[in-house]
């Protein structure tokens, strides 16, 4: 349907304007306070500090370390709840940490966190008769002490027995919403719950208490005998008190009791300088992106800078309305994104340049570009969006905060290149800019037999891959880490100094951190701590002589008091707990994407090349992490995952092209000179999208501090290798398995 130049103009002015209310909401916000959703997003522990918590196992044994794991665990799954963001490593033998970013109040968290451990259920009778509770008019009071009904067999369960609780809504008799907590026991807890709700259930619907931390919390009568470990407990007047219940009850759950040693703010791990400096690469990272695109597509590619503003503009507004926690890898991974937001308008302005190189006008050719280049969009972004829902769904915490910035990208970014940028550019063609050469005409270019050196391609990647695992391999035998892992992920020492006065974070990297260094040859994480003059390092785990050495260094330099020098060894903060959980979610999320592909492209092998190329990809990554010895850390898994969306995405680009040539391939055209064809058409999309990722990426690594460099660094590497991959090793993947698994005749 044609446009008309009135409504082209209205078009035109209602998308300014949008853009500039999305960027004032950003800025200035629309509240008395005068915040814009920018400054009030959530931020991580590295970019804006949080609360710090330590507990320790009551009693004078050191505990079992499977209970420590298994209770860290634990206290993952429920601080959670304040952020995906936190984290829980064990300090000392007996001691557990919990940072939790984006709250300042330590004490509100602690009354609400309550205190690990001593979870009961209690019957209303003993053996003989005698009540073990009673209702008073200040609420139930216990008539005898817990280690007393322990004695008696009045506690047969306690919170170990119970695998799940959580606040929710059922329907009652008359078909009306209930708030109710259900519990999941474990395989020995169904057991005794069936045998503990058979008794009250057959004395009069008795009661069953549930006590923590020094009262009850609850005592529902029993409607029911439960053998299948499954119950609800209703009577709760809100959701919020539904979910102090079920948290109470997970809380309870831990196998070690805790006390609370002390509490903290801390700052930022890295400062206000590491947000300005990503902020300004990104800046910098977009201005040369809208460039590139004007100077190369002309009137599309202005069309596509002015979506691309509008992009970025809702993914900040959206960030803040879905309440997400951002942390520095989380920022690369905005900005990063905006890199990779160009490639759907990469697709359809190649597509509407080959429509006008036929002869078509170019109202025509932006309708069929945007049509034919509709299903590699989609597919592509469909993969990665159920890779980062199944990431959402089964990754631990910090994975899911990944995930949930991944997702809002893909969605806000199919939006603006299908939607906004093709609205302006409708209007741009209704307002009088029709001319082909304001959108350029494609070239016909002769096909690059790129399948005809798919063995040098296959042995050059097979020879870098290998040659990891040695480079890996010589790591670990000259007494190295195969890869050189940072803090969290094998721990280390935690060094608390209390300065003769107080110092800024900046200082104390400027400083400190050098002499840090040079005693100990470890990279330094520096924490300031709120109201004081105490500052925490961590290192690597340093052992004896290293800490006196240190000890000495600031002693002698800084002035210090040797008895206001603590330290403490820290285990990892990403447990194998969390490994694991991130290894099963990937796997089942490149099933997911395996099916889809097999689904949508009705040929297994597409897919198979296609996890094969990411496989690739990520291989090649880990093998510069290696020989580059760069820190891996908390920003590893996100790279990787990074590398995983980009590299599916790629392939897909490449295998819509296939299928769409297959289906018009001539008898004289073999599957060899479809699949050069193919690659050759989408070239200048593999190179181009590339580029503009890789722009975006280097800008961080040019400004970025350390950290974000560490980040950087390999996703410049992954992004070479994607566009490497997708060139010259997925078809020609694809047609090996073509040719050796051949299709079956129908």
């Amino acid at each position: 349907m044609k446009m008309k130049k009135s409504t082209a103009f209205l078009v035109l002015l209602c998308i300014v304007l949008v853009l500039a209310g999305v960027i004032y909401i950003d800025l200035f916000g629309v509240d008395a306070t005068g915040k814009g959703s920018a400054s009030d997003i959530k931020l991580g522990l590295d970019l804006a500090g949080g609360v710090s918590i330590t507990y320790q196992v009551v009693g004078d044994e050191a505990p079992d370390s499977t209970d420590m794991k298994d209770t860290i665990y634990k206290l993952q799954q429920r601080v959670e709840g304040y952020s995906t963001e936190a984290i829980v490593y064990q300090e000392g033998l007996n001691r557990i940490n919990i940072e939790i970013p984006g709250v300042q109040d330590a004490n509100k968290i602690l009354q609400e966190l309550g205190r690990p451990g001593s979870l009961y259920f209690i019957r209303e009778k003993d053996d003989e008769g005698n009540a073990n509770y009673s209702y008073t008019s200040s609420g139930y009071v216990l008539n005898k002490t817990i280690d007393e009904m322990l004695a008696d067999g009045s506690i047969t369960l306690s919170g170990t027995d119970v695998a799940s609780a959580s606040a929710g809504y059922q329907q009652d008799n008359m078909k009306n919403n209930e708030i109710v907590v259900s519990l999941a026991m474990t395989e020995e807890g169904t057991q005794k719950f069936a045998e503990l709700t058979k008794e009250a259930y057959n004395n009069n619907h008795a009661t069953i208490a549930i006590y923590y931390d020094g009262a009850i919390v609850t005592a529902p009568e029993v409607q029911a005998i439960i053998t299948d470990g499954h119950a609800v407990i209703n009577g709760q007047r809100t959701i919020e008190e539904a979910e102090q219940l079920a948290s109470t009850i997970r809380i309870g759950g831990l196998k070690l009791e805790l006390e609370e040693i002390h509490s903290k703010v801390v700052g930022a791990q890295l400062g206000t300088e590491a947000i300005q400096t990503s902020l300004k690469a990104g800046v910098i990272g977009l201005i040369i992106v809208a460039v590139f695109m004007i100077a190369v597509y002309f009137v599309s590619g202005f069309a596509s800078a002015i979506a691309l503003c509008i992009y970025v503009a809702l993914v900040v507004l959206l960030i803040r309305g879905f309440d997400m926690t951002l942390t520095l890898s989380g920022v690369a991974g905005i900005i990063l994104s905006i890199g990779m937001a160009v490639d759907a308008n990469v697709i359809i302005f190649a597509r509407i340049r080959e429509e006008l190189a036929t002869g078509k006008t170019t109202q025509s050719s932006i309708k069929i570009g945007f049509d034919k280049a509709l299903s590699a969009i989609v597919d592509g972004n469909v993969t990665t969006l159920i890779a980062a829902a199944v990431l959402l769904f089964l990754a631990p915490g910090s994975i899911k905060g990944f995930a949930q910035t991944l997702a809002l990208g893909i969605v806000v970014s199919m939006f603006t290149a299908l939607v906004v940028t093709r609205l302006i550019m409708n209007a741009l063609y209704a307002i009088g800019i029709r001319d082909a050469k304001w959108y350029g005409i494609g070239k016909e270019r002769k096909s690059i037999n790129f399948l005809g050196k798919k063995g040098i391609f296959f042995g050059v990647s097979i020879a870098v891959i290998v040659a990891g695992f040695i480079v890996m391999g010589i790591n670990a035998y000259n007494g190295k880490d195969a890869l050189n892992y940072s803090l969290e992920f094998k721990g280390g020492t935690a060094t608390t100094v209390t300065f003769n006065q107080k110092m800024s974070l900046e200082e104390a990297d400027q400083k400190v951190t050098p002499v840090i260094t040079e005693v100990t040859g470890s990279a330094v994480q520096v924490q300031t701590v709120q109201d004081s003059n105490e500052i925490i390092f961590k290192t690597n785990t340093l052992n004896v002589d290293q800490r006196a050495a240190l000890e000495d260094r600031l002693v002698s330099d800084f002035g210090v008091d040797r008895s206001m020098i603590t330290t403490e060894t820290i285990s990892s903060t990403i447990s194998n707990e969390m490994k694991r959980d991130t290894i099963i979610a990937v796997l089942v999320a490149i099933a997911c994407m395996l099916l889809y592909i097999r689904i949508r492209f009705s040929d297994i092998r597409f897919g198979v090349s296609s996890i094969a190329a990411l496989m690739h990809d990520v291989l090649v990554v880990l093998a510069f992490y290696a020989a580059a010895r760069v820190s891996v850390g908390n920003t590893f898994i996100a790279c990787m995952l990074t590398i995983v969306g980009y590299s599916i995405n790629a392939s897909i680009v490449i295998f819509d092209r296939v299928r769409e040539n297959l289906a018009e391939k001539s008898r004289q055209e073999t599957i060899e000179d479809v699949v050069n064809k193919s690659i050759t058409q989408t070239l200048s999309r593999s190179i181009f999208t590339s580029l503009t990722t890789f722009v975006m990426v280097a800008c961080l690594y040019v400004l970025g501090v350390t950290s974000i460099r560490d980040f950087a660094l390999p996703l410049m590497v992954g992004i070479v290798c994607g566009a490497y991959s997708s060139v010259c090793i997925v078809g020609g993947l694809w047609f090996v398995l073509r040719k050796k698994f051949p299709a079956k005749a129908k």
